[in-house]
Formats: C-alpha cells, structure tokens, sequence
C-alpha cells in the first residue's frame, strides 16, 4: 500500500495494512456466488452487520455453514445475536458509557472521560482472535466448525475484572473514578513533565517516602497502613505532588531506577515511538 496522500486518512493504511480486498455486491446473484465460493474454500469468515441481516443475503450462519460445515464463523457486532438490545448499532464510545468503563475513567472530581483509544474495538478484537484459535482447535477435534457470536458489550463487561467483581460481591454502588483502592497510584506533576508513582503496599510506600526525602511518613498515623492513606488521600497526594514538582522527570527516573517501586515518565505518544525500548523490540520499523 502507497504512503498516505492528501485523499487518504492515516488511520486507513494502519487498519489496512498488508490486506487484500475484492468488492462485491450483496445484492447481486453474481456477488453472492462469489462469496459462496469463498466460503467453501474458507476456514474463517469474520462478519459485523447487525443480527440477521445477512440472511436474505444467503450469507447468514446457517446458509454458510451449509455450504462448509468446517468454516468458523465470527459475528462481532455492538451487542451480541441475543438480548433486548441486539437490533442495536453498536459503536465503541457507546458502549465505554453504558457499560461502565467511562464513569470509572478520568479524574476524581471531573466528568466521565472515553478513554484515549477505542479501547473496546481493541479488546473485542483481541477475544475474537482468541476465540477463533479455540474454535480451530476443537475443529481439529470434532471436524466442526461454529458461530462466534462476539459483543462489544459483552467484552467491555468482562474488562471490567475486579472493579466489577468488587461491585457483584458488595451488592452497592462504587465508589466513581478513584482509579485505585492503593495508594499513591497514579501520576504526579514534575518540574517539566509528569511521572506516575505506585506505593501499593507498605513496603512500596516505605520506599517511595525515603525516595521522596521523607522517610518519617511510613511511621506517620495518616499514612502507617493502606487504609489510613485511602482516609488521608488527599493530603497524602498534595505532599507528594509538593515534592515532585521539585525536579524534572528525568531526575526523578534516575532517583527511583533500581529502587523496585513501580515508576515511569509519562510520555505522550511520539516520545513512545521514540521510546529506546519500543526501538529495541522492534514495535516500530522504518
């Protein structure tokens, strides 16, 4: 594929990349032959139109799997082939809101945020991924192929993970945007930049205060366990904040190196692509 022109977004090349594509028309008799031998020669067809859909096109799962008892057949879509919210378009911003990760995203006393990504899209694809390998290995075994039926909102509910097992076990409301239950855990403003700090437990936050130059706060009422830190939030993060605002980032990367506390500038995203490491595993290429 050509380099970007004027006419070509960059996000077309990044999601195109080493593909090839023919266009056909479903509408026609022609196109649909087409596709149907296709599909007899296929091991995966990955389809996302909304339930149904593709049926009077003779493309449907039970038509297709006529044709080619082996295909995998995966059907990503907003919100599954079942339930009363099936017939929905589903796009990645609307299911970060109602499906919980947009009220637990962004800062304490600020409105729910999207995260930076389509996040969703991403993690719906990496399940399906992961779903299609399952169904080639129990292929091997039954000489079957299935129906993967893959929802944006199922995927974004099982990311979730802790925050909503915390929810199920409490039987109450959460808490909002706290980020962590640990802290400190999360970015703090330097001299020039931002650098996030982890003191999750006792022993972290131990070296996190000496690090810090206080190294009486670990013995300190307000801050001696996880949960007084939780009650001294406030406080606990001002100070931090006061200290960190003393160097660069680079002076506190070379203060916590070693140190065993988990720590990082906080980068935006061309410092990543230059980032040495990210150069060393070769995530990205000329």
């Amino acid at each position: 594929m050509s380099a970007p022109s004027g006419t070509l977004s960059k996000t077309f090349p990044q999601v195109n990349r080493n593909k090839k594509s023919i266009g056909l028309s479903f509408a026609s008799e022609a196109g649909q032959k087409i596709l149907h031998s296709l599909a007899k020669t296929s091991d995966i067809l990955v389809e996302n139109y909304l339930p149904n859909t593709l049926k009077k096109y003779h493309m449907d799962f039970a038509s297709v799997n006529a044709l080619n008892p082996r295909l995998i057949y995966a059907s990503v879509t907003g919100y599954g082939q079942t339930g009363p919210y099936s017939s929905r378009a589903g796009y990645d911003v609307m299911v970060e809101a109602e499906m919980g990760l947009m009220h637990i995203t962004g800062p304490r006393d600020g409105p729910p945020v999207k995260v930076g990504v389509a996040v969703t899209d991403l993690t719906t694809g990496l399940y399906t991924s992961n779903a299609i390998m399952a169904a080639l290995i129990a292929r091997g075994k039954t000489g079957k192929g299935q129906h993967l039926d893959v929802a944006l909102s199922d995927c974004q509910v099982a990311t979730l993970s802790n925050i909503a097992s915390s929810a199920l076990i409490s039987g109450e409301s959460d808490s909002g945007r706290w980020g962590t239950s640990h802290l400190p855990y999360r970015s703090f403003p330097t001299r020039d930049g931002d650098i996030l700090l982890g003191g999750g437990n006792d022993r972290l936050f131990a070296i996190l205060s000496t690090t810090l130059s206080h190294p009486a706060w670990p013995t300190d009422p307000r801050f001696s366990t996880n949960a007084a830190r939780v009650a001294n939030r406030d406080l606990l993060e001002s100070l931090i904040e006061r200290e960190t605002r003393s160097r660069t980032t680079a002076e506190w990367l070379t203060a916590f190196e070693g140190k065993g506390v988990p720590y990082a500038a906080v980068n935006d995203v061309q410092a990543t692509m230059r980032h040495p490491h990210v150069l060393a595993r070769g995530m990205v290429e000329e």
